[in-house]
């Protein structure tokens, strides 16, 4: 037996639609069309949420200036406040890749919204000569403006998520830093022995370096607040109220809790998305340097035998369906695939913004769509990573303390002491025997046991330090 449907008209012509559903004849031809990722909208509630923010701001608005009646516009704001409360959000059906600059997210928007406002004055599903998608629910505005305000504004919700996220990740690296601060080991520059440090300064690097990009990352969001509501189809704010604008953007910063502001030329604000384009390389940086933090801790997890070993990731599944025992750093590796996601997205949002013609961008569904993605997946990886890996790592310090005692590198701290040229002999000659530098300076009767052992004390070691001890005049 086939559904009950009811029949909506649009420019193109009459079509049935499922007489239960909330969205209309706009959004059934929009999932006719865009069958692209088989994703609807709907994955993003912050954005459906956002959207509801808007139309509800837009309806208020709209009443107060005398051109919405109390019941519409009460109807109306009882929707949108369901729907920002979770409510309906699998009739956000439309794909999230779509033509139309965002046409069809608003139009499903639109319908969702009049048809629960027809429901609550009592009336059916489709019944628009009572409450219309677009008369009504779409008074005042235009896809070009709502679209890409309501992106800016669920962006906003996305952003603050993973600011979270990272100072949590930063706080557990500041954890880890003060827990290492007395495991002395090797630093490395090129893969190749450098010079001593210490594993607690080498985790507070990865800590200052979350630090710099939540500062990044709020600078960026400060440039998202600024939006074109108000400015319909092109900036010219034609068919708005003159006091719509302001209005409009004071009532929806009050409703979606987010400082908005109106952008002080609306024509250029309708058609620029630089904006988008400075959050997205902002998370490109989070990104790399994320991958960079993984990629250091795979390398001195690496082993456990045959690597480096200096730290233990906490083992959280079997690494290997045919060597027994393997465990495998997956929980770094998977930072690493949402940071390479994350530069391809980047690449996307740049050409999508490239790609504009005149007064409107019309590929802001796929930049949305990219930003979206970045910042669910950074900040779902900035969690994993802090929860189920830097929280549980330990020290490897034997192992730590006997690559340092091995190394050549302990040769840089003697150059002040016996001069560039025989600090080169003892390192060339240690690496020839395998025998310790400490040793052979001793050998040599180049230093003292008691100067070499305070020269070589961590504290001297691995800060500032500067002394006349037995400098010597010149190589010899």
């Amino acid at each position: 037996m086939s559904k009950p449907t009811r029949i909506e008209h649009d420019l193109i012509g009459d079509r049935r639609v499922a007489v239960d559903a909330y969205y209309g004849v706009h959004t059934l031809r929009a999932l006719e069309n865009f069958p692209i990722s088989g994703t609807p909208i709907s994955i993003y509630p912050d954005l459906i949420g956002a959207l509801a923010c808007a139309k509800q701001a837009a309806a208020i608005v709209n009443r107060e200036l005398g051109l919405l009646d109390d019941e519409r516009a009460a109807a109306i704001t009882r929707a949108c406040e369901e729907i920002r409360g979770g409510a309906l959000l699998e009739e956000f059906v439309v794909d999230v890749i779509q033509g139309g600059a965002g046409t069809s997210t608003n139009m499903n928007a639109n319908e969702v919204i009049a048809n629960r406002a027809l429901e609550l004055l009592g009336a059916k599903k489709g019944d628009y000569a009572r409450l219309h998608p677009l008369d009504h629910v779409n008074l005042s505005q235009s896809t070009n403006d709502v679209y890409p305000t309501a992106v800016k504004v669920a962006l906003q919700f996305g952003i603050r998520r993973l600011l979270r996220e990272m100072g949590s990740l930063r706080k557990a690296f500041e954890l880890k830093a003060i827990e290492f601060s007395d495991v002395l080991k090797i630093g490395r520059t090129q893969l190749q022995d450098a010079v001593p440090m210490t594993l607690g300064q080498e985790f507070s690097t990865y800590a200052v370096m979350l630090q710099e990009d939540e500062s990044r990352v709020g600078e960026a969001a400060n440039l998202i607040r600024e939006v074109n509501l108000g400015a319909t189809a092109i900036g010219t704010g034609i068919n708005a109220h003159p006091e719509y604008a302001a209005r409009v953007i004071r009532t929806l910063s009050e409703i979606a809790g987010v400082e908005l502001v109106v952008s002080p030329n609306l024509i250029e604000a309708t058609q620029d998305a630089g904006s988008f384009v400075q959050l997205s390389g902002v998370l490109k940086r989070v990104a790399v340097k994320l991958s960079k933090i993984c990629n250091d801790l795979r390398l001195l997890s690496s082993g456990p035998r045959a690597g480096i070993g200096e730290i233990n990731l906490p083992a959280v599944q079997a690494g290997s369906s045919i060597m027994p025992g393997k465990v495998n750093p997956v929980i770094p590796e998977v930072v690493n695939q949402i940071a390479f996601e994350v530069i391809g997205n980047d690449i996307t949002v740049t050409m999508a913004a490239e790609g504009g013609q005149l007064q409107l961008n019309a590929f802001e569904p796929i930049i949305a769509h990219s930003l979206f993605k970045s910042l669910a997946h950074l900040a779902a990886g900035c969690r994993v990573l802090g929860e189920r890996c830097v929280a549980g790592i330990t020290a490897n310090r034997a192992r730590a303390r006997q690559l340092l005692d091995d190394s050549t590198a302990l040769v840089t701290a003697l150059n002040p002491y016996i001069g560039y040229a025989r600090s080169s002999e003892i390192a060339q000659q240690a690496l020839a025997t395998g025998r310790r530098v400490y040793d052979l300076v001793l050998e040599k009767n180049l230093m003292t046991r008691e100067d070499l052992d305070a020269i070589l004390k961590p504290e001297v070691l691995t800060q500032p330090h500067f002394s006349t001890l037995h400098r010597p005049k010149g190589d010899a």
